[in-house]
């Protein structure tokens, strides 16, 4: 049976004409859904470390479409089945109520001017496919078996609709941890586009990272 873990970045901006703007100003949570075992019982297979989304640089709009870089967050999967019979990490952007697949509008408090808290109707967006991994110079190490991959390097789509393969293991067992991810792992495309929202709105995504079985 999956687990998921739901990330959420949450990027505010402020007005062009060469001001900076950072664009991801602010706490990232992360949610590991459980399943239906005792408080007391660990999953044979879960996240040891969910996946999460750090904050990114800023960037300074210029009518030019630029990038933003940062080092992706380590994760770690545990694996105690005892089957050998591999996992995989997937990852994509989740739609829904109350959630976003892209970057979206959004108010984060009880009231932004005349908008309510969440998602706001009808408001600014990104394109989907702006926020990708690579996994260029990084690794999983500490457990036994055989070492999983990571798969993105060359490029995953995180706020895509469709869910891409992230990381995936054969038969390796115990607790598997990543590191060496680049300080350019995670790049989000800023388009020339991109409105400043006003009374403390952000863009934000919601990325479903996630945990099955089979490699």
């Amino acid at each position: 049976m999956p687990r998921a873990a739901i990330a959420y970045l949450q990027a505010p901006s402020t007005p062009s004409g060469g001001r900076r703007r950072r664009l991801a100003a602010c706490t990232i949570a992360a949610l590991l859904l459980a399943l239906a075992l005792p408080a007391s019982a660990p999953a044979p297979l879960s996240f040891g470390t969910v996946p999460a989304l750090p904050t990114l640089t800023t960037v300074t709009l210029n009518a030019k479409l630029s990038t933003v870089n940062t080092p992706m967050t380590n994760f770690s999967v545990i694996d105690t089945r005892g089957t050998k019979s591999g996992w995989n990490v997937t990852a994509n952007g989740q739609a829904g109520a109350g959630k976003s697949a892209v970057f979206a509008q959004y108010c984060p408090k009880a009231k932004c001017g005349t908008d309510a808290e969440g998602y706001v109707a009808a408001g600014q967006k990104m394109a989907a496919s702006s926020l990708t991994l690579n996994s260029t110079g990084a690794k999983f190490a500490g457990g036994t078996g055989a070492t999983p991959t990571l798969q993105c390097a060359a490029g995953c789509i995180l706020d895509g609709a469709a869910a891409v393969k992230v990381a995936s293991a054969t038969t390796s067992e115990s607790t598997w941890t990543t590191s060496g991810f680049s300080a350019t792992s995670l790049a989000l495309k800023v388009p020339t586009t991109l409105r400043f929202l006003a009374n403390e709105e952000v863009y934000r995504v919601n990325i479903l990272w996630t945990l099955a079985t089979g490699p």
